[in-house]
């Protein structure tokens, strides 16, 4: 188990700002940026949980409108990333009491030896492509959700592997023959 780093700090009194951010790269040495970017958050009292990993940042942090600002700032000052995303989301209370900063093997976890994120991705889609890519027919939808998240609700149509966390879904995958490459002819996948 990986140890963690935590704080208590305060509620805001103001709207509550939530980033989700998440960032494929490589981070060789990145155990020597979980106490600066503990630090960064904390000074401007944002809290939550980020993961951070040799393939990158992944996580989650709540602040006033400054403290997101500057906290992000700071975290892609540290990371030498300044193309870092987030999506920004607003609470009216704080939905984290602690900032958290944990090291893991994955900030993704797949479980597959040997997978490099940073190096094999797919094509990017544009939200305002998707309806039109998955009514596409000859593309083949995977609802790669948890079973509780495609119980809420799914792609028409889309195949449902019934795995309980993301870890289970590349064994579900390779079990598929299917969807092999040389099986698909000429379908893509989404």
């Amino acid at each position: 188990m990986t140890p963690v780093t935590e704080s208590r700090t305060q509620t805001h009194p103001a709207p509550i700002i939530v980033a989700a951010l998440y960032k494929f790269m490589a981070l060789p040495n990145f155990d020597a940026l979980r106490q600066p970017i503990l630090q960064a958050c904390q000074s401007v009292d944002v809290c939550g949980t980020l993961l951070l990993a040799p393939e990158g940042i992944n996580g989650t942090i709540a602040g006033s409108r400054a403290g997101i600002d500057a906290a992000l700032n700071s975290i892609r000052e540290l990371l030498n990333c300044t193309d870092l995303e987030h999506k920004e989301s607003h609470a009216v209370e704080t939905p984290f009491y602690r900032m958290k900063v944990k090291l893991k093997k994955e900030i993704v976890t797949m479980g597959v030896p040997g997978i490099d994120p940073t190096q094999t991705v797919g094509t990017y889609v544009a939200p305002e492509d998707w309806n039109t890519l998955i009514s596409d027919p000859d593309v083949i939808v995977i609802d790669t959700r948890n079973d509780y998240e495609v119980g809420i609700g799914t792609f028409q149509g889309a195949i449902d592997p019934k795995t309980e966390t993301f870890r289970d879904f590349p064994s579900w995958f390779a079990s598929q023959p299917d969807l092999r490459p040389d099986a698909l002819a000429g379908k893509k996948v989404a």
